[in-house]
């Protein structure tokens, strides 16, 4: 072995000095280059993982802890109360069974209709195709914000073509209900529909259209050709779409409080969680008191890791597809 390890030295130097010193920059030029790699790795590691580890430590800590400058990362006085604190205040049950019930549908309503949309764009010509292209990407670049006021109107006194004012002698109020929510994603106005839309059509652009020639040629017409050939195809960018479709409205505080009103999620719960400490505190102590901003700070941290969690373990189980759709979405134009 060590034999092996000097020979192969010797004809290293010896390769090198045929190269006049080539063979030996270019081998150091690799390794500044790996260890330079290793060090952005690190540091963007670093950068994502060190706010979560802080969260982890500060969820653990009492109140005492969290004013010890001797208590850095690791708690003295380990509690669960935080975690107990958090779940009453977001009143985690009844939200967490809301969030998931109106992210799952959402994001599958949205996945199917962005599919034929995008699906469209990709293999269909009709007329102003490149204008209606360019309208979806006006819905990922102008902020949701920009029509609040628009959508609260809209749904505020909702009609169709006047027909319930006529029958109903006025307009439907639509909000503190899951319809808006619903309609919006049937009509490819959901959050981020248009990402999606755009990621879909890339990813279908990339598939040869040989498959569906050959598909045609055995007789299968459009539709069937389209369930049969492309949707399977196209399973891991519709899988991708899906996980950021359902993340995106686990998340989403903008249209949860613009439509829903008092529905408890979890998104609502944990913007509203510091307030409804104060008022938890002082309903419990039956006085007014004053809490401090390292406790605030520290149950909204618990509450954010116990948001992150379902996300963590559905991501752990659908990563697979995830990584291989994000390599084969495409980026060709």
């Amino acid at each position: 072995m060590t034999k092996t390890k000097v020979k192969s030295a010797d004809n290293f130097w010896e390769r090198n000095r045929k190269s006049e010193g080539y063979l030996l920059k270019r081998t150091m030029l690799n390794w500044g280059i790996s260890i330079c790699r290793f060090i952005l790795l690190f540091g963007m590691c670093f950068l994502i993982l060190q706010p979560i580890f802080n969260k982890i430590s500060v969820s653990f800590m009492t109140e005492s802890d969290l004013y010890n400058p001797i208590v850095i990362n690791i708690p003295e006085n380990f509690t669960t109360e935080n975690y107990q604190m958090a779940a009453t205040l977001m009143k985690y049950g009844e939200a967490l069974k809301n969030s998931m019930i109106i992210s799952v549908t959402i994001a599958l309503l949205q996945i199917a209709v962005c599919t034929l949309v995008g699906y469209g764009f990709a293999r269909f010509e009709f007329p102003l195709k490149k204008f209606w292209f360019a309208c979806v990407m006006m819905v990922i670049l102008v902020p949701p914000q920009t029509i609040s006021n628009s959508l609260h109107l809209h749904f505020r006194y909702f009609d169709v073509f006047g027909i319930f004012e006529a029958v109903r002698g006025e307009a439907i109020n639509l909000r503190g209900s899951k319809i808006p929510y619903y309609l919006m994603s049937a009509g490819c106005m959901g959050l981020k529909n248009g990402l999606y839309i755009y990621m879909i059509r890339q990813f279908f652009r990339t598939i040869p259209k040989d498959l569906e020639e050959a598909a045609y040629v055995d007789g299968c017409g459009t539709l069937k050709t389209f369930l049969r050939i492309m949707l399977p195809e196209g399973k891991p960018i519709l899988t991708s779409c899906f996980l950021f479709a359902f993340v995106w409205q686990w998340t989403d505080g903008f249209y949860s409080r613009l439509f829903l009103g008092n529905t408890q999620l979890v998104s609502t719960g944990l913007s509203r969680i510091v307030d409804s400490l104060g008022a938890f505190l002082m309903k419990e102590l039956g006085i007014k008191t004053t809490v401090s901003v390292a406790y605030s700070n520290c149950i909204l941290a618990t509450g954010t890791l116990m948001i992150i969690l379902p996300l963590i373990i559905i991501y752990l189980f659908a990563q697979r597809a995830f990584v291989e759709s994000i390599s084969s979405s495409g980026i060709k134009m």
